[in-house]
């Protein structure tokens, strides 16, 4: 059961732009989310999860034009290489662009980035207008949340609300790649 009423895309939307952070529906799990820009809100999420920010975070958005502040340039075909797979459960690390915290993209060069095919997620960054954090709504020993409930039941009061939809269809998080090299890091 959960308290919190469930909120729209809109209303969601407006909670990442007021800081706060919010849990969705994803391709596999519901995530937990924040804007990346905000570093209170990124800070929230990692003490919900008991993450440490050294790990890096997982930005996901509805058009690569979102991720142009996060990433270094790369070339034509390496951007292929990630597009092909996209809009999908495929996470890439890509180059990351000066001036990204470490408290987003962690001790690595690199940044983890997703266009998400989940229509829940992209009309949130759509309507948001930006890309978002996007980490597995679980405390960092406990099972991923695989409903709305479960969400509530981890996070409740800590959250701005949860947004409203259905899980997509994959059974496993996203795999993730590396962009330089096409290498499985986690995944099939």
């Amino acid at each position: 059961m959960v308290s919190h009423s469930l909120l729209t895309v809109e209303e969601a939307a407006q909670c990442l732009r007021d800081g706060k952070v919010i849990a969705c529906p994803t391709e596999s799990v519901f995530g937990l989310g924040c804007d990346p820009g905000t570093e209170t809100a990124v800070r929230q999420l990692l003490s919900l999860k008991g993450r440490s920010a050294t790990a890096g975070l997982i930005l996901i958005a509805d058009c690569f034009e979102r991720f142009e502040t996060y990433t270094a340039p790369v070339s034509q075909a390496l951007r292929l290489r990630a597009e092909s797979s996209w809009p999908g459960p495929v996470t890439w690390l890509f180059p990351r662009a000066d001036g990204v915290p470490d408290w987003l993209a962690g001790k690595h060069d690199t940044i983890a980035l997703r266009l998400t095919a989940h229509p829940v997620c992209r009309a949130l960054c759509a309507t948001f207008e930006g890309a978002m954090v996007s980490s597995s709504a679980n405390p960092s020993s406990a099972e991923p949340a695989r409903s709305a409930g479960r969400v509530e039941e981890y996070f409740g009061p800590f959250l701005g609300g949860i947004v409203e939809g259905a899980l997509g269809g994959n059974e496993n998080p996203s795999e993730i790649r590396d962009l330089a090299t096409g290498a499985v890091i986690r995944g099939k």
